[in-house]
């Protein structure tokens, strides 16, 4: 009997792999009690997702189930 791999669907909904192989992931903090946060860090938070590091990289591929 085969066993299908599958993906991790957490990690699924968190990062985002670029064309080029790097992972983009989304800030953290910016999903609630928005108000006592100053309108600077809010749009510091907003800019693009943040690459991951060569390290992490690789765990997170895994997680993916990306062939590299």
């Amino acid at each position: 009997m085969k066993v299908r791999l599958r993906t991790n669907k957490s990690a699924l909904k968190r990062f985002k792999l670029k064309s080029n192989g790097q992972i983009k992931r989304r800030r953290a903090n910016r999903n609630h009690i928005l108000t006592k946060k100053s309108i600077d860090r809010k749009r510091r938070l907003r800019t693009p997702g943040a690459l991951i590091s060569a390290q992490d990289s690789r765990m997170i591929k895994r997680l993916l189930k990306v062939v590299s």
